[in-house]
């Protein structure tokens, strides 16, 4: 099975989506507004204790819209719920949504992880920003796009180390792209044990991660439950959208989420946690006319599966070191790795 990334290595090399960021570095946190260029077929997975959500009933095959105009991924613990309704009105402005007795209401489905405690000013007054933050995120939509220390992955953290906001894409054989991207903020770890090495390691193309492969021989600590919860930073939840170019119904779509929650548990060591909101949203924008058969319908989600658990790992290998921050980046754990 021969598999590559797209031109970018980014959600975006799925034709029909742009993504935009709003960071906040005084909040310390921010807004990912994914935008399709036509409705989209969608689906979600929640698999965490924790989620916070809004309009994610809409996605189930049985009710009445059938594809969605934008996903807002936000910071912000409950409060980010509100970059949901920015990211609708820009999507107003522009005249786009769903068209009902002569009125357009954007679709915008949305996911919020818990950032509060790490390190930012939430002092905001009456009214939270992440309204702000979702219309100014879905105006920055473009196909290139930051991943680290940005938009919904601003403030995360994991186990030991900082998270951010992480993407990767897929070319299968038969010409249909596969795209992810991801908040990592994760109760859990996304390293083996104290190394630098990631869990995602057998999935990485190239050294989109810094290619160092599994550590051999594992170390001691390998299978010891690290988490954050006696941390000072205990936000937890991973959000993230899985995408397509392939043809999919509501349902099919759905799979497409569930296959890539896979990604968290290859990637994130333990994952779908009591305190973890760890959700997937699945979208297909349908401009790829490949037929798929079952077969192909399997390598469709097993690289769900993979491009998850890649783009997991770049964003918090990507993650940059800011004012204020409570966990190291991964670059110094690698750099202390190699003095011991």
């Amino acid at each position: 099975m021969m598999w590559r990334t797209g031109p970018r290595n980014l959600l975006t090399d799925v034709a029909g989506i742009t993504v935009g960021n709003h960071t906040d570095e005084t909040v310390k946190s921010g807004v990912t507004a994914i935008l399709c260029d036509e409705p989209a077929a969608a689906g979600v997975q929640v698999l965490g204790g924790a989620p916070g959500t809004c309009e994610t009933d809409a996605l189930e095959p049985h009710n009445l819209v059938d594809g969605v105009d934008a996903i807002s991924l936000s910071g912000g613990s409950a409060f980010g719920i509100d970059a949901a309704a920015g990211v609708q009105a820009a999507l107003r402005e522009m005249d786009r949504g769903f068209e009902i007795l002569g009125f357009r209401v954007p679709i915008v489905p949305g996911a919020i992880l818990f950032d509060l405690p790490n390190g930012g000013d939430k002092n905001w007054g009456r009214f939270s920003p992440y309204r702000d933050f979702g219309f100014e995120a879905a105006m920055a939509a473009s196909q290139e796009f930051e991943i680290g220390s940005v938009g919904a992955g601003a403030g995360a953290t994991t186990a030991a180390l900082k998270g951010g906001l992480g993407s990767a894409s897929t070319v299968l054989e038969n010409g249909i792209t596969v795209g992810a991207l991801v908040a990592v903020n994760a109760v859990g770890s996304v390293t083996v044990g104290g190394t630098p090495h990631f869990w995602a390691a057998p999935f990485e193309i190239g050294d989109e991660f810094g290619g160092l492969g599994l550590p051999h021989p594992m170390p001691d600590d390998a299978s010891k439950v690290l988490t954050k919860l006696r941390a000072t930073a205990r936000g937890n939840t991973t959000i993230a959208v899985i995408a397509t170019d392939a043809k999919l119904d509501k349902a099919a779509a759905k799979r497409l989420a569930i296959a890539a929650h896979d990604g968290f548990a290859r990637a994130i060591w333990p994952t779908h946690t009591p305190v973890d909101g760890d959700l997937v949203f699945g979208l297909a924008t349908g401009r790829n006319d490949t037929v798929l058969d079952m077969e192909g319908v399997i390598d469709l989600n097993a690289a769900a599966t993979a491009t998850m658990a890649r783009a997991i790992a770049r964003g918090v290998f990507a993650a940059k070191k800011t004012n204020r921050d409570i966990f190291p980046v991964w670059e110094e754990l690698k750099a202390t790795s190699k003095r011991d």
